[in-house]
């Protein structure tokens, strides 16, 4: 399916892979911040407060737990996040799944917990591409997430289970870049 439309998803993965290695590069150079934030208690819970904030990613680096699969751990795609306030946001996507297949998705990113500078809870939502689950149809899925955001960069680092012989777990990094 990704295949016959990898014509005109080329152009959109190249830019994808220079918005990717940008952000990479500028979320290393600003990891130092992370050492020299204020004194926080490490544990507790996120405030809610209204923000209004656009990340867009070039979708995700996956490390699967079934490394024997030859499964594709580079899924590039595009992506949005609309953080609507400070413990939740809004995302949607596409991006080149691990099977190599086509995979969209919606959800809404619900983060109460605060470890430190980084959040803590689950994005929640639809996804669909999967053939060997709801024959590529779309289904629900909730994931554990962690997120931590600088200035107009960020990442978000997921632990997907595996799920009978139907999803292969992974361990997936997003870097996102604030764009509003």
């Amino acid at each position: 399916m990704f295949k016959k439309y990898s014509i005109l998803y080329r152009p959109i993965f190249s830019a994808c892979r220079i918005f990717f290695g940008t952000i990479l590069f500028t979320g290393l150079t600003t990891l130092p911040a992370i050492s020299i934030a204020e004194p926080q208690d490490f544990f507790g819970i996120v405030e809610s407060k209204p923000v209004s904030e656009i990340w867009l990613n070039p979708g995700f680096y996956s490390y699967h737990f079934q490394t024997d699969k030859d499964l594709n751990n580079s899924n590039i795609g595009l992506g949005g996040e609309y953080r609507y306030s400070t413990v939740s946001s809004f995302t949607l996507g596409v991006f080149e799944n691990s099977d190599r297949e086509t995979s969209r998705y919606a959800g809404l990113y619900w983060q109460p917990l605060r470890l430190g500078a980084f959040r803590a809870g689950a994005v929640f939502g639809a996804l669909d591409g999967y053939q060997k689950m709801q024959e590529g149809g779309w289904f629900l899925a909730a994931i554990p997430a962690v997120s931590y955001e600088y200035k107009y960069v960020g990442f978000n680092l997921m632990i997907t289970p595996s799920y009978k012989d139907k999803l292969y777990g992974a361990i997936s990094l997003q870097l996102k870049l604030r764009v509003y």
